[in-house]
C-alpha cells in the first residue's frame, strides 16, 4: 500500500517556507499531494487555477508530487485520495496551538488519519503568505520570500 500524504493550504502565495516543507517531507512518502483548498478565514488573492499552475511548475520534475484543488473538509479529501497522512508546517507556538487543535479535530472526524506537524526551518519562520501579500501591495521586494516571485509579481501588478 502506497504512503500518500496531503499537504493542504490556501497557498496564496506558495512561499519558500511551503516549498521547504514539501522538500523535507517528500522522502517520507510515496506520493505527496499539495492540496489547494478554500479557507473560509482567508481571502485568496490569486485565482486557484493560476496558483495550481505556479505550484506545479515548481515541482514539474518531481513525479511523486501532485497538485490538486479541493473544497470541503481536508479529512474527506484525504479519504477520497487514499491518504492516511496530513502534513502541516509550523512556524511558531501560535501556529502550533492552532494546528494542534485542527489535528485533534481531524482525528475525531477520521481516526485513521495522522497529522504530521513539521517545524519550519529558522530561515523561513518569518515568512507568511499574509505578510508576502502585504509586501506585494506596497511594492516591496518579495524575491527572498517566494520561489516564483517574478510570475506572481507580474500577476499581482496587473490586477488580474
Amino acid at each position: 500500500m502506497k504512503k500518500i500524504a496531503v499537504f493542504p493550504g490556501s497557498f496564496s502565495p506558495f512561499t519558500l517556507g511551503h516549498k521547504s516543507i514539501v522538500e523535507r517531507t517528500l522522502p517520507l512518502f510515496d506520493k505527496l499531494i499539495i492540496a489547494i483548498g478554500i479557507n473560509s478565514n482567508k481571502s485568496n488573492n490569486f485565482p486557484t487555477e493560476k496558483n495550481q499552475m505556479w505550484i506545479q511548475s515548481l515541482f514539474a520534475n518531481e513525479t511523486k508530487i501532485e497538485v490538486l484543488t479541493y473544497s470541503g473538509l481536508t479529512v474527506d479529501f484525504c479519504k477520497e485520495k487514499n491518504s492516511k497522512y496530513i502534513v502541516r508546517g509550523v512556524r511558531d507556538e501560535k501556529d502550533f496551538e492552532f494546528e494542534k487543535k485542527v489535528a485533534q479535530n481531524n482525528k475525531e472526524l477520521n481516526s485513521e488519519i495522522e497529522t504530521l506537524l513539521i517545524t519550519t526551518l529558522p530561515k523561513y519562520s518569518h515568512i507568511s503568505s499574509t505578510i508576502v501579500r502585504d509586501i506585494m501591495l506596497n511594492k516591496g521586494d518579495i524575491s527572498k520570500l517566494i520561489p516564483n516571485h517574478s510570475e506572481i509579481r507580474k500577476h499581482f501588478s496587473s490586477g488580474n
